[in-house]
């Protein structure tokens, strides 16, 4: 079964939750990885209901209530048949497993496909831009909430918080690039991801701006040189950073009777090298940010978040309206 709860009350359950146990021992708990228990947090997913409850009890937290469950196959409903559905539950998808599918082509091409002249295999060039603020926020998106496999990049993103952001973000990518952007919603995760199949896009993001393939967090990526070493791109790859992995946020308090409360904002990477260069750019810009927890950098003053907004900007809708309002 899987838990729907709105996405402001999943990240302070979960916070609550990891302020106990911490991360790590939730993974293991729930025999999940450290990254899906991290997006949980930042209310990405939904979690499944087996392992809310041994959180829960582990935590000492109270289960929530006014919760929506739904089987893990719910989306599965308009599936024509029972065999649909059962092809669904052993491969995840319909169409069988796509890794053997891989690996019998690569045997094909391997053998035969390569040497056939008549194949079109033609490689899909791309535009590729020169260095520019645009392009350093996209390397902030890719940073943030991207991942580049072998032949294809792709930002996830919250089909509902982020759905604007997602068209702003296809609009980027489609004038960097001049390629198609494909969007792919998963109804589980309630996740859509904006992927570009394009092995030359992968090779030039990876040889020309110092982007990896691969975990992010194990390689402990950084924002490249090329960026830190000019002021405007810093700032655009920042903004693409907190429009990603930030959120804003109303610290509330009572003093002598009276309630009061203002927003604030915070930037989450367990990458060592990212933090501390995020950290040292919004210095650079006459703010203070504060490291917290070893995993956020903070803007806790009325002022530096106003001083944020003013020079970093935002493109993503969800984070101005919540400053705003």
């Amino acid at each position: 079964m899987r838990v729907f709860i709105a996405p402001e009350q999943q990240k302070k359950l979960m916070n609550n939750i990891l302020s106990r146990i911490g991360v790590e021992d939730a993974a293991k708990l729930c025999n999940l990885s450290k990254r899906t228990i991290r997006d949980w947090r930042r209310g990405k997913f939904s979690m499944d209901l087996d392992s809310l409850k041994k959180l829960c009890r582990k935590s000492e937290v109270i289960f929530p209530k006014n919760v929506i469950l739904k089987n893990d196959y719910w989306y599965t409903k308009n599936f024509s048949s029972a065999g649909g559905i059962a092809v669904y539950k052993k491969y995840g998808r319909i169409g069988g497993d796509p890794e053997y599918r891989k690996k019998r082509w690569y045997k094909w091409w391997y053998e035969k496909g390569q040497y056939n002249s008549k194949i079109i295999s033609a490689v899909n060039f791309i535009k590729k831009p020169k260095f520019s603020e645009n392009l350093a926020e996209f390397v902030g998106i890719v940073l943030g909430d991207g991942s580049i496999t072998q032949r294809q990049i792709t930002i996830s993103l919250n089909a509902i918080d982020d759905r604007d952001f997602g068209k702003f973000v296809v609009s980027l990518i489609k004038r960097l690039f001049d390629v198609p952007v494909g969007t792919y919603y998963k109804k589980e995760g309630n996740v859509i991801n904006y992927s570009v199949s394009r092995s030359e896009l992968v090779r030039f993001c990876v040889e020309k701006l110092g982007l990896k393939k691969g975990n992010k967090i194990k390689q402990q990526v950084d924002i490249p040189d090329w960026i830190k070493r000019n002021s405007k791109y810093s700032i655009a790859c920042v903004r693409g950073l907190f429009d990603t992995d930030g959120c804003v946020f109303t610290h509330s308090y009572k003093s002598n009777g009276k309630s009061y409360s203002y927003k604030k904002l915070a930037f989450t990477s367990y990458s060592n090298p990212l933090r501390k260069s995020v950290f040292n750019i919004l210095k650079k810009n006459k703010l203070n940010p504060r490291m917290f927890d070893n995993r956020d950098i903070r803007i806790d003053s009325i002022k530096d978040v106003k001083a944020y907004f003013d020079i970093f900007g935002s493109h993503n809708p969800k984070h101005l309206k919540r400053y705003k309002r």
